[in-house]
């Protein structure tokens, strides 16, 4: 039974994450004083660095953590993530929320919360009309997976309604009502713009709203003149979109944003010496990469080839070498500290080569065989790919590394953009995550072949088990689905989990922030010091 605050020990969008960006993930500022704190001074500029520029700031077709961080400053939620290192969540726009049944979530708004412009109280109209707007394939929402089951939202008072499943879907508390598909809109100022918008917002309810969007330059923020909730602690929030991680640092220790995400090498320089002015923190990660296999190219549609492959590969070693010891080895896609986390694996803990060659004897290749490796052009990706290299080599396995930019790296498995596909062997994935299993497990479905399983994996146990999942209420059962459909990809041979990374970051020492479990920065609730 869910109501006022909802923790969980077994705990945001990584398809959209993936479409604006193959950089890592970094997050912007945007600070409100919580109920009841006072502080002696406030105002001034918050600037902060973010990995990406905006394309989308409807909820509906957002596409990247970016634009979440931003949805965060100039929306509500029911429901919002809590600061601190275990996943919880607070009330945000509900003043009380409450699962009635496996398919029924009755909710009350808080009173009082405007929309800009003229355009009235947040009412379950508004609740309503947001969901049901994203989960309508009329509106082809790239989002719409994100509300599962949706069946409607029933409107029962001007502040209260209930949400309506066809069938259990537990990821709602996670990874649809905490995050950028569960922002309110106003119903009358989206209506009154055609239904739909990208950059330019028709109204705000949050406490900021978009003052002045630059492409590729910066996006500002300032406070909404309407908003009657706990008092902001910035005037005005600036934000930079920049990719280069290095280049990011460079501003931070000279002061030109108080806030971003580090490099992995980074970390190492700043954790023995940190800059001047300024603090680091490390977070355990909720990405997860690994290196895939495609079953449907000719030469690795042998499985004894994807089994040498495995059996060949030293994780500890790349592990080492790319994050310099501040991530760990994983033994699935599901980070620890969530429900279905795996802890074991069938895979040998040292390569064994002469098992792998064996195997390549057997399926025709006694003199070894030479593969393909795609990867992301992005420092730590490359280094993987150089130690895969070295690692395989012993067991006869040659490989090439084939390095693309972004743009060409993110649709080489896609069958709609060209045949690619079938050339692909051997790639390096990197994911983003939220805080619930089915996240992690959803881009290998037979349904995602040729989308984002490139792979192209394909197993009934698995299909079946996911459905199955995400409406198990009954959590032990549940986590034990999960750990066996991790089982399942390993054991095909197309999937060999790496590491679900760790994340660093940086800020100015006059800066109070306020964190997720995995390092993102909560943006309401960042002040100063």
């Amino acid at each position: 039974m869910f109501n006022k605050t909802n923790a969980s020990e077994h705990p945001l969008n990584r398809r959209n994450f993936l479409k604006m960006s193959a950089a890592v993930a970094a997050a912007g500022i945007c600070p409100i004083l919580q109920p009841g704190v006072l502080w002696a001074a406030e105002g001034g500029i918050l600037k902060i660095r973010d990995y990406s520029d905006i394309k989308s700031l409807d909820p509906s077709f957002f596409l990247s953590v970016p634009e979440e961080n931003i949805n965060a400053c100039i929306y509500n939620k029911l429901i919002a993530f809590k600061p601190g290192r275990k996943w919880e969540w607070e009330l945000q726009a509900a003043k009380s929320i409450q699962q009635v049944d496996p398919t029924h979530i009755a909710f009350e708004l808080r009173e009082g919360i405007m929309h800009s412009g003229g355009f009235g109280e947040m009412t379950a109209e508004d609740v309503k009309y947001s969901f049901e707007r994203i989960a309508d394939p009329a509106n082809k929402s790239p989002n719409i997976d994100d509300w599962g089951p949706l069946e409607k939202v029933e409107v029962t008072g001007k502040y209260t309604g209930t949400i309506v499943f066809k069938s259990p879907f537990q990821p709602v508390w996670w990874t649809t009502l905490p995050y950028t598909t569960g922002n309110i809109i106003s119903m009358k100022a989206t209506e009154k713009v055609g239904g739909k918008y990208s950059t330019d917002p028709p109204s705000f309810n949050g406490p900021y709203m978009l003052k002045e969007w630059k492409p590729n330059q910066r996006t500002v923020l300032t406070r909404n003149p309407v908003w009657k909730g706990p008092k902001s602690y910035f005037d005005e929030i600036r934000i930079f979109p920049i990719d280069d991680e290095k280049t990011a640092e460079i501003a931070l220790e000279s002061g030109d944003v108080d806030f971003t995400r580090l490099s992995i090498p980074s970390l190492k320089n700043y954790t023995k010496t940190p800059p001047k002015g300024a603090k680091t923190e490390k977070f355990p990660s909720l990405y997860w990469l690994w290196m895939g296999m495609n079953q449907d190219n000719e030469v690795l549609k042998d499985k004894r080839i994807r089994k040498a492959v495995q059996m060949a590969l030293d994780r500890k070693t790349i592990v080492e070498a790319a994050y310099f010891g501040f991530a760990e080895v994983a033994n699935g896609n599901v980070p620890a500290g969530l429900l279905g986390h795996r802890k074991k694996t069938t895979l040998p803990d040292k390569p064994d080569y002469e098992g792998a060659k064996k195997l390549l004897t057997e399926a025709g290749y006694p003199n070894g065989l030479d593969l393909t490796l795609e990867v992301l052009n992005k420092s730590t990706f490359n280094t993987i790919a150089q130690v895969i290299q070295a690692v395989l080599s012993p067991a006869g396995i040659r490989v090439q590394i084939n390095i693309h930019d972004s743009g060409a790296f993110w649709v080489l498995g896609s069958e709609k953009d060209s045949d690619r596909w079938k050339s692909i062997q051997l790639i390096v994935g990197r994911f983003s995550g939220v805080p619930d299993p089915s996240y992690y497990t959803r881009w290998h479905l037979s349904s995602q072949v040729g989308i984002w399983n490139w792979e192209r994996f394909s197993n009934d146990e698995y299909d079946k088990l996911d459905k199955i999942a995400l409406g198990e209420t009954d959590q032990e059962k549940r986590a034990a689905m999960y750990v066996r459909m991790q089982e399942l990809l390993e054991e095909s041979g197309c999937v060999t989990f790496i590491t679900n990374e760790v994340i660093p970051v940086a800020y100015r020492d006059d800066i109070k922030p306020a964190f997720r479990p995995d390092g993102t920065p909560l943006l309401r609730n960042f002040s100063k010091i």
